[in-house]
């Protein structure tokens, strides 16, 4: 078996990205599990490692959400580690669809989906992604547009 040329230039980022954080004690509600709007959290800062792996950080601010949906399948604790798995499911004209699941040490604890859209500041609605956003996503299996 060779070994991997370090001198070989990277390839190109993944469309999927894995986060793991702690539950703190800001992300538990009054039942000392973990609130609701704790994953979806964890799943935005899923979002922003990818796309600054992706060099589209300055989407921020331009790509607002239009639908989430959340399966909760169990309770995560005070200062659990939990593991957060994104990808790309689908690019199409305007919209950017994630699947997103989330595991804690009893195994997965929350599964779904976030669609957001490419809105220009100053559009009144949902506006064609940039043809970089496009590039940046081009290489990915798996990915509909």
């Amino acid at each position: 078996m060779n070994a991997p040329d370090p001198a070989a230039a990277p390839g190109p980022a993944p469309l999927a990205v894995t986060l793991k954080r702690r539950v703190e004690w800001v992300d538990t509600d009054a039942a000392g599990h973990q609130h609701h709007s704790a994953i979806l959290r964890w799943v935005e800062a899923a979002e922003a490692q990818l796309l600054r792996a992706h060099g589209l950080e300055w989407l921020f601010g331009r790509a607002p959400r239009v639908r989430h949906e959340v399966d909760y399948r169990a309770r995560l604790w005070f200062g659990e580690e939990v593991t957060t798995h994104l990808r790309v499911e689908r690019l199409g004209r305007t919209s950017l669809a994630y699947a997103f699941e989330v595991h804690g040490r009893e195994g997965l604890a929350a599964e779904g989906r976030l669609v957001v859209v490419h809105a220009e500041p100053d559009a009144p609605a949902a506006t064609p992604w940039p043809a970089e956003v496009r590039a940046a996503f081009a290489a990915a299996e798996g990915v509909r547009s």
